[in-house]
């Protein structure tokens, strides 16, 4: 069993109260005003994903599955017309969120941290009035904690085949959810003890519906976790780093010093991007080199005509995630090298309909994509990546994408964020509307009610 590198106080050698005394503690006035408007672009892109996926058929076979068990109608899911119990909304807004690998990635660890802390926060201020700054509060803090315990058991615990997002995500939403409850520090402990508990996702379900169920999952088990707690329904005294605590069993090796150093200073959230392709983060510098190559003059006459091989060189973890050739469906494409590589280069674009079930079965993207091969380089960034094109008769056309866009070295701005969601939300809603829930979002330090922001992502129902 792995031994953490460090511990929290001389007095508790264990960090788990302390961190639920820093969420306990924490005040608004100490969070730097960069930070407050990185939650606003967090939030704006999770609404963004979220309508990019509410009408997806897995969240339609999600919402008829789960509409006979909802205990009331109390919140409103994302572009969508039914509305269930709190519960069951966590879960189906975090699901629609993580359908199509839209949404943001913590660099450090691959999480995607919003979906599973805002998706719980959501569904609750459907229940009970909260004003936008507790929210935002109760958002920073959920993603923090979640990142931070990410960072302690990273990179074995992804690699391992453990989904970060779900296992730490329910963590975050717990923590979350028990800020706005008011919960006291021995609460939010208890809450932590129950979030772990069912810590859960593997990586196996990448590419599949099933991957989002468990995402889906932390957000309705960490929401349910708070309300226990609140209710001194009492957990293990140590949950995050007791022997048998989340980051032994979960971590290989673990440097719980990652949950305390700089905590309150250094924030999580600052290392988060945000995606312009839906697909797997790892995919982005590969993406934006293709496309780049694709608009060279002559390079697409080339690859149509003579190419031989296509290497990619990049971080392990691209292989290690992205090498799925001749996938079968648009979900399982989103995680497929082969495929990403041949749509973007082919046509030029990497948008929802080059990562559908329609392109996958493209038999000019197929043949491209079974001459995709791959170069391991631990020296690269997750967000860096070289494609390199190897032809019969002409030289070779390499091409090295540092920091790729979307990256926190080379981000998205406010603006393309919110192009984002208008691309992604129209389907759903007129201009008007979405640029009412756009304004909401960046003024939402000032809102009184957050429930505002659900009502207007809701698409009423038709009589």
């Amino acid at each position: 069993m792995p031994t953490p590198t460090s511990h929290g106080s001389k007095d508790d050698p264990f960090v788990s109260p302390l961190i639920c005394k820093f969420v306990f503690n924490s005040k608004w006035e100490d969070v730097p005003s960069d930070i407050r408007h990185q939650l606003k672009r967090a939030l704006l892109n999770y609404f963004a994903v979220g309508f990019a996926g509410a009408s997806d058929p897995t969240i339609d076979i999600l919402v008829n599955t789960l509409a006979p068990f909802g205990a009331n109608k109390q919140a409103s899911l994302i572009g969508r017309t039914e509305r269930t119990d709190i519960l069951n909304a966590a879960a189906l807004n975090a699901m629609s969120s993580n359908v199509f690998d839209f949404d943001d990635t913590h660099e450090r660890t691959v999480i995607h941290p919003t979906g599973p802390v805002a998706a719980a926060l959501l569904a609750y201020a459907q229940q009970t009035p909260v004003r936008g700054t507790d929210f935002m509060h109760a958002l920073l803090l959920g993603i923090e904690i979640e990142c931070r315990a990410g960072n302690a058991i990273s990179p074995q615990h992804y690699a391992r085949g453990w989904h970060i997002t779900s296992t730490c995500g329910v963590i975050g939403a717990a923590l979350a959810t028990g800020r706005l409850l008011g919960l006291t520090p021995l609460q939010l402990n208890w809450a932590l003890g129950s979030a772990i508990n069912q810590a859960c996702g593997l990586v196996e379900t990448l590419g599949t519906m099933a991957k989002s169920t468990s995402v889906g999952n932390a957000a309705r088990n960490g929401l349910l976790s708070a309300l226990l707690a609140s209710r001194n329904f009492s957990g293990p005294a140590h949950p995050l780093d007791g022997p048998r605590g989340f980051l032994n069993v979960m971590g290989e090796t673990v440097d719980v010093s990652c949950l305390t150093n700089g905590l309150g200073k250094d924030w999580e959230i600052a290392g988060n991007s945000y995606k312009p392709y839906p697909c797997g983060v790892v995919l982005n510098p590969v993406i934006e080199a293709c496309l780049e190559l694709a608009h060279q003059p002559g390079t697409l006459e080339l690859v149509r005509s003579e190419i031989t091989a296509i290497t990619l060189t990049g971080h392990p973890l691209l292989r290690q995630r992205t090498d799925r050739p001749a996938v079968q469906s648009g979900r399982a494409s989103q995680v497929s090298a082969q495929h990403a590589v041949a749509a973007s280069l082919l046509r030029g674009r990497a948008g929802l309909k080059e990562f559908s079930d329609e392109a996958v079965q493209d038999p000019t993207l197929r043949a491209l994509g079974a001459r995709v091969c791959f170069k391991d380089d631990p020296t690269y960034a997750i967000d860096s990546a070289t494609v390199t094109l190897q032809f019969a008769q002409h030289p070779e056309i390499s091409l090295h994408i540092a920091n790729a866009r979307g990256s926190v070295k080379y981000p998205l701005s406010d603006l393309e964020i919110e192009k984002k969601f208008l691309d992604l939300s129209n389907k759903h809603l007129s201009t008007k509307q979405a640029r009412s829930l756009i304004d909401a979002i960046w003024n939402l330090d000032n809102l009184s009610d957050v429930s505002l922001l659900m009502q207007l992502a809701q698409i009423p129902a038709k009589h």
